[in-house]
């Protein structure tokens, strides 16, 4: 079985990459935009392409029967047709909760007719490097709306999860939500990033245009897009589920054992 990964050298492709390998996969495809610095593991066949311009598409889709689909709404439904035209049997997609931004990554995926399996992961844990700055600074993380509530992923989790539903049977047609294993408010999280790197933190709350400076400070022009997902957390909070567990026959991985594991960020 071919299995074409795309944006292989993304956040979360790579890892995908990884994890099929050690799962024994070996015929496995990359899809990157230079294929020179991508630096994947050998026994992966490179192809450069990039979904930005989907006719570099065609020959990376040539003779393969399964596809992990990273996110690109602005391509996804000429992709999907390319796939389906090329005889693809079946596209696993990473997406998002179901009516946000990434919605149009499932609709595109559908609307082609290939067999789906859609992942639809909340806030990664590596979110929370936007506190990276504030911690190498001191010991103070000043944000906003400590009572937003959710239950963030692991991208390592993101990835097994993936690996294991393109290399397995029975999940066409599921559509998987993927949390950690605990919800969490944002004092939780610094105080989890605190027992993780051995560090005391202290959360400061932030309001009103000191949020949006701060934010802006941290994410640019997403400042304020963060924030209103933050009031929307308060308002209406994510429970965590046991889709990880249940896939993988293990737990998802716990915000202080990630934060041990990535304490470089914080560096």
């Amino acid at each position: 079985m071919r299995i074409l990964v795309t944006g292989a050298t993304g956040n979360v492709g790579r890892m995908v990459v990884d994890e099929l390998l050690a799962r024994g996969a070996d015929d496995v495809r990359a899809l990157t935009v230079d294929p020179e610095r991508a630096a994947l593991p050998p026994g992966v066949e490179v192809v450069r392409g990039s979904f930005r311009r989907p006719a570099t598409v065609a020959a990376a889709l040539a003779s393969v029967d399964v596809v992990y689909l990273a996110p690109d709404p602005a391509t996804v439904f000429e992709v999907c047709r390319m796939a389906a035209e090329a005889g693809v049997r079946r596209i696993v997609d990473m997406a998002g909760a179901k009516g946000d931004h990434w919605q149009a990554v499932e609709d595109g995926v559908e609307a082609s007719g290939v067999p789906f399996t859609h992942l639809e992961p909340g806030e990664f844990m590596a979110n929370a490097t936007i506190w990276a700055p504030q911690i190498r600074a001191g010991d103070e993380v000043r944000d906003a709306f400590p009572g937003a509530i959710n239950a963030p992923i692991a991208q390592e989790d993101i990835a097994a999860v993936a690996a294991e539903v393109l290399l397995g049977d029975g999940h066409e047609g599921r559509s998987y939500e993927l949390t950690g294993p605990q919800a969490l408010s944002r004092p939780e999280k610094v105080a989890a990033l605190a027992e993780g790197l051995g560090r005391d933190l202290t959360y400061v709350e932030l309001t009103g245009e000191a949020a949006v400076a701060q934010f802006e400070l941290a994410m640019g022009e997403y400042g304020r897009w963060y924030l209103d997902g933050l009031a929307q957390l308060t308002a209406h909070p994510q429970r965590a589920v046991s889709t990880v567990a249940d896939l993988l026959g293990r737990p998802a991985t716990a915000y202080v054992k990630w934060a041990r594991h990535h304490a470089d960020l914080f560096g």
